[in-house]
């Protein structure tokens, strides 16, 4: 009784929040703005977005999801403008087989399995898949280190990247988290509300997304208790 109760409730609230399961459980929604990729949550290998397009920018020619690229544009005319920096684009969108070809060449020059995990998603682990991220560097240049994140472009990035939906995904002192080395160049996009609130959270997005699933869990369990208790 109980449990059937419980299950009803999860259904209806899951409903409630913004209408359907994706929004309960955004990161299983692939074709969402917040669908979780890491080395243990992967995407098939088949798995093309829809909508990708070349973004008009400074740089390489890259593509991205229409409604990243959108944001992409507004947050580089803002780094100009706003900022007075000078943002390039490096690498956007890339399928399995791009990223089977990357990781394996840095396999073959790090001379190990281990050192390319670290430095480079295997294939079916990046977000580059997605169409969502972007590696970035400073215009006219196409060098992604770690210190892009001391410079006045990568610093300008890191505190203004939210305003127009984006996260600078792996953050240094979360290595373990992540999975991977500090990299100020790579921006993921997620919308402005959730970007927003991973930067002030001041998580990796894996930590920020265990506690919106544990608020839910907490709501959907006081919604329980509400309706089962006299």
């Amino acid at each position: 009784m109980l449990f059937g109760k419980v299950l009803s409730i999860v259904v209806a609230a899951a409903g409630l929040l913004d209408g359907s399961m994706d929004a309960a459980m955004p990161d299983k929604n692939i074709d969402g703005t917040m669908f979780l990729v890491n080395r243990q949550h992967t995407v098939a290998e088949q798995y093309i977005p829809d909508g990708l397009r070349k973004t008009e920018v400074y740089g390489m020619s890259q593509s991205m999801r229409e409604d990243a690229a959108t944001a992409l544009e507004a947050f580089f005319e803002a780094a100009k403008t706003e900022g007075g920096v000078s943002l390039s684009t490096v690498s956007g969108y890339r399928s399995y087989s791009k990223q089977s070809t990357i990781y394996a060449r840095k396999k073959s020059t790090t001379g190990s399995t281990e050192a390319a995990d670290k430095l480079v998603a295997k294939p079916g682990t990046s977000e580059h898949q997605l169409g969502l991220a972007m590696d970035i560097a400073r215009k006219g240049s196409s060098s992604l280190t770690a210190k892009f994140g001391e410079t006045e472009e990568g610093k300008w990035v890191y505190s203004n990247c939210h305003r127009y939906g984006f996260i600078v995904r792996y953050m240094q002192g979360f290595e373990e988290i992540t999975g991977y080395s500090y990299e100020p160049w790579h921006i993921r996009y997620v919308g402005v509300e959730q970007a927003t609130a991973i930067y002030e959270s001041g998580v990796p997005m894996e930590t920020y997304m265990s506690g919106l699933k544990l608020d839910t869990y907490d709501y959907l369990v006081h919604q329980a208790t509400n309706e089962v208790l006299p």
